[in-house]
């Protein structure tokens, strides 16, 4: 992994103004350069203003000392070589303030003020110290030398540093963008990851909650009618033996096909079929795998709800179907729905309104397809009563199907006494 602008910075630690302790020595190293220079030139200066050398040795020192601070106030440092320009002083100063100026962040006016003033003052000075030379004999070239050698010289102490300058605060001013997109970059990275994590979790338990409702709906109206044949074999065993091997023989039935409805629930999310075709994201071919029987057009349809009404009868359910509307086809996962409306609806009336009169609805209507289960208050003593275990979960699934089909779905107790579940489903869900 890259280190990113947030770590480079942390990582970094020096004296003062300085971000590393490098950085405080080599300017430190240029200060001491710079101020054993200007003292060396202050012996010159002092003897032509007429001044104890030692005088201008301390200024000199005083002076080029300055260049120590360029990275903290580059201005201060251009403004005190600009002063002692006229004295023939801080070359290197000059110099190197003039590069810092340029490549810090301050505005472009004050680097483009400052590089003009220092560029003038250096021609003025070089243009008299020329002439100066000339008439005093020392040089015998022409007049053209001296705006030649003042114009070479001021641009040659200038120009270099301030475009140096430029181009390495442009340089470091796009790797700090550049930087500061890959710290960005790398945020939203880590943000995207755990959105990532947090719908995966959310995906793993919508498909927790979709596998346990289909286990729910396969195997619970099945097991339910094994226990009310069960306690009626028990009750009828020795007075009515027919009825009892009726009894045992339904038992056998009802326990073989929700073995098969298992094996097949089972055998889908092992392997196989459409669960193959998402192996790359586990999660959802667990949930294309609960669903494969509808997909395969081999789960319940609405044509064996005749089928599933015999069933609660021969259990000693007292129920009436009623079919209103004209019959049609709709989608396999709308008539799925509405076949396990239906059962969940047959399977709680076994288990907690056992001998109750039954009224099963259902209406085709234009767009939509309407059930309604309804059940009578409980007798007061039943024979079939079994004593079922409860967890709760029958009403939420099916309210859970037929909301996710866009439908409408409501239950709760009648008037009087009994139970009541409707919903209605639109058909081109």
């Amino acid at each position: 992994m890259t280190t990113t602008g947030e770590e480079d910075t942390a990582a970094r630690g020096g004296p003062w103004w300085w971000t590393r302790w490098r950085s405080a020595a080599f300017d430190w190293s240029l200060g001491l350069v710079s101020a054993v220079e200007c003292a060396v030139e202050g012996i010159p200066f002092a003897r032509d203003a007429g001044i104890p050398a030692a005088a201008g040795v301390v200024f000199g020192l005083l002076a080029g000392s300055v260049l120590v601070v360029r990275r903290k106030w580059p201005i201060a440092v251009v403004l005190v070589s600009i002063a002692i320009t006229p004295a023939q002083m801080g070359y290197l100063m000059g110099i190197v303030g003039l590069y810092t100026l340029a490549a810090s962040e301050l505005p472009r006016r004050i680097i483009a003020s400052l590089a003009g003033m220092q560029l003038v003052g250096t021609l003025i000075v070089t243009f008299v110290r020329v002439r100066q030379s000339m008439d005093q004999g020392r040089l015998t070239i022409g007049d053209w030398f001296i705006p030649f050698a003042a114009i070479t010289t001021s641009l040659g102490l200038t120009a270099p540093p301030l475009l140096l300058g430029l181009y390495v605060g442009a340089r470091r001013r796009l790797m700090e963008s550049l930087r500061e997109r890959a710290d960005s970059l790398e945020r939203e990275l880590q943000l995207l990851a755990e959105r990532a994590e947090e719908r995966a979790e959310w995906a793993r338990g919508e498909e927790r909650t979709r596998i346990a409702r289909e286990m729910h709906d396969v195997v619970a109206h099945r097991v339910s009618l094994m226990v009310v044949h069960a306690a009626a074999l028990q009750a009828v065993a020795r007075k009515d033996p027919e009825k009892a091997v009726r009894n045992a023989a339904l038992v056998g039935d009802m326990g073989r096909q929700a073995l098969t409805e298992l094996r097949e629930m089972l055998g889908v999310l092992r392997s196989g079929g459409p669960a193959d075709r998402a192996a790359s994201v586990p999660v959802v071919a667990v949930g294309v795998a609960a669903a494969v029987v509808v997909e395969e057009g081999e789960g319940p349809c609405l044509s064996e709800l005749d089928e599933l009404v015999g069933q609660s009868a021969a259990a000693g359910m007292v129920v009436e179907l009623l079919v209103e509307g004209e019959v049609r086809a709709y989608a396999a996962e709308v008539e799925q729905t509405a076949y396990r409306v239906v059962q969940e609806a047959l399977t709680n009336v076994h288990k907690h309104a056992a001998g109750a009169k039954t009224h099963v609805r259902l209406a085709h209507r234009d767009g939509e397809i309407a059930m309604q289960v309804e059940n009578g208050p409980p007798p007061e003593v039943s024979a079939l009563s079994a004593g079922f275990p409860s967890g709760g979960n029958g009403l939420v699934g099916m309210k859970e199907r037929v909301l996710a089909l866009g439908g409408v779905f409501v239950s709760g107790p009648t008037d009087a006494g009994g139970f009541r579940v409707s919903a209605v489903i639109p058909a081109a869900a």
